[in-house]
């Protein structure tokens, strides 16, 4: 037991740093701080999936997740020190609109929009190529 009095909603007290602090996940919530925008796991399950694939045909060789306030960032690389070939984003303020998932290239240029992130990573789908001998 303390000899401080309880305190009352509202109240604050100031606490040294080896103590324990408790957050109410309330106001936690509701603070300005939001949790950043993540990628669910069957979302990477999908993302991972194609980037195995390209890496298999030696078309990407690094990757790096962002997860950021506003959206969330897969960027894939040739070279690690280089700017990423692609970056696969999930911005869930344009889910309602144009859809949540884009795939944007080097220059900056969206190659697909959409809800549905199977459908938007089809843009990583080979054409099929007729040879002729």
């Amino acid at each position: 037991m303390t000899d401080q009095p309880e305190l009352r909603h509202g109240e604050s007290r100031s606490v040294d740093s080896t103590s324990s602090v408790v957050v109410d996940l309330r106001e936690y919530k509701q603070s300005k701080d939001p949790l950043p925008v993540t990628f669910h796991r069957r979302e990477l399950d999908a993302i991972l999936w194609i980037y195995g694939r390209m890496v298999g045909d030696g078309e990407w060789r690094d990757y790096a997740i962002d997860h950021l306030r506003e959206k969330a960032v897969f960027s894939v690389f040739k070279r690690s020190g280089e700017l990423p070939l692609f970056r696969i984003e999930k911005n869930p303020k344009l889910a309602a609109k144009q859809g949540a998932f884009s795939v944007i290239n080097t220059s900056g240029m969206i190659l697909k929009r959409g809800h549905d992130l199977n459908q938007v990573l089809k843009v990583f789908d080979k054409q099929l190529k007729l040879v002729e001998k």
